[in-house]
């Protein structure tokens, strides 16, 4: 077959270029690859990859650092992002977003940050504020009963009456609460309910409501005397007390 003079010679031993090697990778004399020159541009081709994705520099131009937000889907400004609520709590801050947009958070990434805020925080907080309520419920029976040692021997008669004569969901509300202790107590001193603890349980749909009512922060919270009163009626009405 007669030789192609257009093609450069190739020395004698060596290997010839494999097609999907670039010219300037290849190391002709010695028939192989040119690693210093590859690792080179490996190296340019990190740093910009790198300058693609790292934010722009304090002195970079503004048209740059739009290009990398638009990039990265953060908004132009903190108002730009649309938060959804998780939770009644955690609405959308302007200035949790401010920092958000100046740490370059996108909006799914903002959007995250409230998620795990009601998913994580809100227990926590729900729990200390339950814990801090019980304590403060507590202290008003103490002072109630004159010290906490008679309340203790009161609470062991109460708990003692009112698990024995009235049904579980009944006395688990009223020993929530200082009104409803009282309202025990004056169940316990005029004497038994008709309603006893093997009896039916009250209506589904009463008890559900004062629960609900239970809930409310007027009730926990700010302790409205209104509100707790109608809640301690409702209790003392449904059995019957």
């Amino acid at each position: 077959m007669p030789e192609d003079l257009l093609q450069p010679e190739v020395p004698a031993g060596a290997a010839p270029r494999p097609a999907d090697v670039p010219a300037e990778f290849w190391d002709e004399a010695s028939g192989a690859l040119r690693t210093e020159a590859l690792l080179a541009a490996w190296r340019a081709l990190e740093a910009r990859l790198a300058e693609r994705h790292a934010p722009p520099g304090p002195e970079a131009p503004p048209e740059a650092l739009a290009r990398f937000r638009a990039a990265m889907g953060i908004p132009e400004t903190p108002d730009g992002y649309a938060i959804e609520p998780p939770h009644d709590l955690c609405c959308a801050d302007a200035a949790v977003n401010a920092r958000l947009h100046a740490a370059h958070f996108s909006q799914d990434q903002a959007q995250l940050v409230y998620q795990l805020a009601a998913e994580r925080l809100l227990p926590l907080i729900a729990e200390a504020a339950a814990e801090f309520e019980a304590d403060r419920q507590r202290g008003r029976l103490i002072a109630h009963y004159g010290g906490e040692e008679r309340f203790r021997a009161m609470a062991a008669q109460l708990s003692a009456w009112g698990k024995a004569r009235l049904p579980p969901p009944v006395y688990a509300a009223l020993s929530a609460t200082a009104e409803g202790v009282f309202a025990l107590e004056r169940m316990m001193q005029g004497g038994e309910p008709p309603l006893a603890r093997e009896a039916t349980a009250p209506p589904a749909e009463n008890e559900a409501e004062l629960r609900a009512l239970m809930r409310d922060p007027r009730y926990w919270r700010t302790r409205e005397p209104a509100f707790v009163a109608r809640v301690t009626e409702g209790f003392r009405r449904l059995v019957g007390g």
